[in-house]
């Protein structure tokens, strides 16, 4: 039996009360990939399901779950509502940053990085799109740089970004900062203050249904967007906003939100508030915990993460995950066992039994 370090078998009341909040958790190690829905969260998209079927759901009543899973979804990434924009896809809330790219810039990516983070710049006409490892962020930044587009959390190895070493790179060259905490936020503390911007899907390690998903601005670059996808739900007043051509926005950073997908804000709201009172940094101790219990299981070098990969070229390891019943997934060439606040020392037995 895989024994997890002694600084890992405790856990608080909160953090127990979530784990309790998914039925039956054994054996998924997929949540790089999806996460799973609670119980709460399962209740609340049943009631709304049962509302709509009875005639009593009005557009107007999803406003309240979108306000408020805006404001737990602050308090999670350390920032204010009023600078937090509502979206339903990455790519589309990156796109408005790379329309914001002055002709002549240079935007610094990473090389392998997701694509809803790279190839909105790469569409861009009239820019440079350089990308280098991860690991060389920072001491690529340069003067010419404009923006650093990078994820906290890489998508296809599990891999942390430095994060101090690039803001303070960044700062030295007045470039600007952009900053994906997709495959972070609920598992990884994030301080989205930090950034001039941040974009987040929330279905992974938020486990919120798929089309919720948030853009903070820094007040230094909001002021250099344009909200090109400008609708509705945009405006200062919403309701009042259903038709043109007078056009009066929000003067925050709500001028930037899209209008939502209501039963997936519905099921949202509950999640995020459960993720927004836990102690993320338990949360994060207890799934690189056993990370590295996976790894010592496996006999690689320990990663320190909460998604650990290891080459599989050709999926053998991924095909005996599945047969022995576990979750897994595979991206580029590697397999991806990514542990959750769910997890425990059963799963990290599973895997290295089905393995070996």
């Amino acid at each position: 039996m895989t024994s997890l370090p002694a600084t890992q078998r405790g856990m608080s009341a909160a953090l127990e009360l979530a784990i309790a909040q998914f039925e039956n958790p054994r054996g998924f190690l997929a949540v790089a990939s999806i996460g799973i829905a609670s119980r709460d969260t399962v209740a609340a998209l049943t009631e709304d399901l049962r509302l709509w079927a009875a005639a009593r759901r009005d557009p107007m009543d999803y406003d309240v779950a979108v306000a408020s899973t805006r404001a737990h979804y602050g308090r999670l990434v350390g920032v204010s509502p009023d600078r937090i924009a509502t979206g339903s896809q990455t790519s589309v809330m990156t796109s408005v940053v790379a329309a914001a790219a002055p002709d002549g810039a240079e935007v610094l990516c990473v090389d392998g990085d997701f694509s809803s983070m790279v190839f909105p710049f790469l569409q861009r006409p009239g820019i440079t799109v350089r990308s280098v490892p991860i690991s060389a962020v920072a001491d690529e930044i340069r003067d010419r740089t404009w923006l650093v587009a990078f994820s906290h959390v890489q998508s296809s190895t599990g891999v942390v970004a430095d994060v101090q070493s690039i803001l303070e790179a960044a700062e030295l060259h007045n470039a600007f900062t952009y900053c994906d905490t997709t495959q972070s936020a609920g598992v990884h503390p994030v301080d989205a203050s930090l950034f001039d911007a941040t974009v987040c899907h929330s279905y992974k390690w938020l486990c919120a249904p798929r089309g919720v998903a948030f853009l903070t601005l820094s007040d230094r670059f909001d002021a250099l967007l344009t909200p090109l996808q400008a609708g509705w739900y945009a405006g200062d007043a919403v309701w009042e906003s259903c038709y043109g051509p007078a056009m009066d926005l929000a003067k925050n950073a709500r001028r930037f939100d899209v209008s939502p997908a209501w039963p997936a804000w519905i099921g949202a709201e509950t999640a995020i508030r459960m993720f927004a009172d836990l102690d993320i940094e338990e949360v994060w101790a207890r799934a690189s915990g056993l990370g590295d219990a996976l790894c010592d299981g496996l006999g690689i070098p320990q990663q320190h993460q909460a998604i650990v990969t290891w080459f599989d070229p050709e999926g053998d390891d991924l095909g005996k995950l599945t047969a022995a019943g576990i979750r897994a997934s595979g991206r580029a060439g590697r397999l991806r066992a990514a542990f959750h606040l769910w997890n425990d020392e059963s799963d990290v037995d599973a895997v290295v039994k089905a393995l070996r």
